[in-house]
């Protein structure tokens, strides 16, 4: 049935396949974000593989890396989607697509074709403040786009920029459900990393 189902729409499993890694990134990311935003120091890390420690250092040494992949496939959703950043604080629709890229507005939905996102569609399942919804998603899109090519200082719990990437990784998958996923018939991907509380 899956595989009859997206050779239907025109799409193969290895689109799938990359929109749902993408999407885990994202969640990644997420949980990263959410353990710095708390920190008041950063604590030491250890990793295992089986049972032996290969790494040890500071959190960061997680934290930074997943925040930062969770940027930049937060970016590559979003302009699936259809939406670019206007400037830091504002969202655009994306104007134009090359002939090889990955876009929603090529993809043929239970309804008919699906169309790039409005902005006024991207902020809609924001249960907050409108504004605070385009400016996370148009910042996460500046950040990608200048932030990461350079040198960065991480992200701190005072950074109000961290918290706008926070629900800008709680808004991208969402939007990719609502808008793509479910249009298509297809309900969302196992995409969510489960993390473990602090105190278990």
């Amino acid at each position: 049935m899956f595989r009859r189902l997206t050779v239907a729409f025109g799409m193969s499993d290895d689109v799938l396949d990359l929109l749902r890694l993408r999407m885990q990134a994202v969640s990644i990311g997420q949980i990263a974000i959410r353990y710095a935003l708390v920190w008041n120091e950063v604590p030491p890390i250890r990793v295992y593989f089986g049972e032996d420690q290969v790494i040890e250092g500071a959190a960061t040494a997680f934290t930074n890396p997943a925040i930062e992949s969770g940027v930049i496939h937060s970016r590559a959703l979003l302009e699936f989607l259809g939406l670019a950043a206007k400037d830091s604080e504002h969202l655009t629709q994306r104007k134009s697509a090359r002939d090889d890229d990955v876009v929603i507005e090529r993809f043929t939905g239970t309804d008919g074709p699906l169309k790039k996102l409005e902005v006024a569609d991207a902020v809609k399942p924001y249960k907050g403040d409108s504004e605070e919804a385009e400016k996370a998603l148009a910042y996460v899109l500046h950040a990608a786009n200048k932030f990461l090519a350079h040198s960065t200082h991480g992200f701190s719990k005072s950074d109000g920029a961290s918290k706008l990437i926070e629900i800008a990784f709680r808004g991208v998958p969402t939007l990719m459900v609502n808008y793509f996923y479910n249009p298509m018939g297809l309900g969302a991907p196992d995409y969510e990393i489960k993390g473990r509380r602090r105190d278990a």
